[in-house]
């Protein structure tokens, strides 16, 4: 339909530029909501560390995001129901009964591409560039709709809690450790992160939920020295152990007396043998007593981020694990949780290195029985679930409900088991298979 005549005056062209200032205002308000909510709070406040003020504004006002978006919202909402009235009135002026019709298309189109789409796409593409330079506007919209916004927020709260739900305000604080941890996941799953580095990272993120008794050396493994032992068996054992640190007990191994490092027991037995008396006669009268340190013991339910800072606190690496009667149940160093860190650390000396885990021709893996679930996890990617069992040996042993035989074969959370060896109770090898 063509416009009615005489229309085209002063009035159309000043509703025209109206709807276009709107607009354009719901373009600004778009593209704030996205930027300040896309924008990353580490990448800001590196900016505002650098001297950047629109981050440090950007910081501030991203605190609260219910008050940001609900001011946003607020805006946004006021200017594109005025724009969309404007529209009404003129295109109902021009077209008379179809205008609404046309208003309703021509402002869908409208607000769509050039105050939704085209805004959001810029800032979600540069948020935090966008994000500081909108954060001064912004920050005066926030102050002016406070009581309107305040106002909301109770209602809104109010009604939630109706249906039971619960607001927290401190949600973003603690969903930061759910955010890195995403982020990795999805940069390694992209070719982004590398698997050492994302489980570097996730490694260090979980001490605080992790234990001293998932990760320690358990005391059927534990190599200890026997006080009452002749000097020359102490110094030969000492020679022959790939450990530098070794716990000294007498009479029952869980009566532990002290703990003795190989230096300090070699400086001893040097001083001895420098003098006089000849080296049989000057090591009858050795006591490993006399150069031993005093040993320290740690709670099982101990976090290991708590350990790590008292190893480093009390300069010492090397720490005995005790349950709540008072029962030994093996030691923990401070090379074992760097390792959950940054993966195994072996040297020279180490044993075990590269013995726990096998990966065959035909995708199957061999695994000692007692390898940690997080280290086989960490080394396959798989997710074998530890909340049960530390070593894979004691998930099998907790899912079967037996002391399985060899030969015996199990399937459960997606993997086939089969046990290869066995040594009294203890199932020392298994064999692991993806279904």
């Amino acid at each position: 339909m063509d416009p009615q005549p005489g229309t085209l005056d002063a009035a159309f062209w000043i509703t025209s530029g109206a709807i276009l200032g709107l607009i354009m205002m719901s373009a600004f308000f778009s593209g704030s909501e996205t930027a300040l909510t896309a924008a990353s709070r580490g990448k800001l406040r590196a900016a505002s560390d650098r001297g950047s003020s629109g981050a440090a504004r950007a910081l501030r006002i991203t605190e609260d995001n219910e008050r940001l978006i609900g001011s946003v919202l607020l805006g946004n909402n006021l200017v594109n129901i005025l724009a969309t009235s404007l529209a009404t009135a003129l295109f109902t002026n021009l077209f008379g009964d179809s205008g609404v019709a046309w208003a309703t298309l021509f402002m869908t189109l409208l607000v769509l591409i050039f105050a939704e789409v085209l805004p959001k796409t810029y800032a979600i593409t540069n948020p935090e560039t966008a994000a500081a330079r909108v954060a001064t506007p912004i920050a005066l919209v926030i102050r002016l709709f406070a009581p309107v916004v305040s106002a909301v927020r109770l209602l809104v709260r109010g009604v939630l809690r109706v249906f039971g739900v619960q607001t927290d305000p401190d949600s973003q604080i603690l969903a930061v450790r759910e955010e890195i941890a995403g982020a990795l996941q999805l940069g390694h799953s992209e070719g982004v992160v590398q698997k050492e580095d994302r489980d570097r990272i996730l490694g260090a993120l979980d001490l605080g939920d992790r234990t001293v008794e998932e990760i320690m050396l358990h005391r059927s493994n534990i190599e200890m020295i026997d006080a009452d032992t002749p000097p020359q068996d102490i110094l030969q054992q000492c020679l022959e152990s790939s450990h530098t640190r070794l716990p000294v007990f007498r009479g029952d191994p869980e009566n532990i007396i002290g703990m003795i490092h190989a230096k300090d027991l070699l400086r001893a037995m040097y001083k001895l043998t420098t003098g006089e008396k000849d080296i049989a006669e000057a090591l009858a009268g050795f006591k490993v007593t006399d150069v031993m340190m005093k040993p320290y013991f740690v709670p099982d339910t101990t976090a290991l981020d708590d350990q790590m800072r008292q190893f480093l606190r009390r300069r010492t690496h090397f720490a005995l694990v005790v349950d709540e009667y008072g029962s030994l149940k093996g030691l923990i160093t401070l090379e074992d949780i760097l390792e959950e860190i940054v993966g195994e650390i072996a040297d020279e000396h180490d044993p075990k290195a590269d013995s726990q885990f096998l990966l065959t021709d035909d995708g199957q893996y061999l695994v000692d029985g007692n390898m940690t679930i997080r280290d086989f996890n960490r080394a396959t990617d798989f997710i074998l679930p530890d909340d049960e069992a530390n070593t894979v040996a004691g998930l099998v042993i907790y899912e079967s409900q037996v002391i399985p035989t060899v030969g015996q074969v199990f399937s459960f959370h997606g993997f086939r088991f089969e046990v290869l060896a066995r040594e009294n109770n203890r199932i020392t090898k298994l064999k692991i298979m993806p279904l």
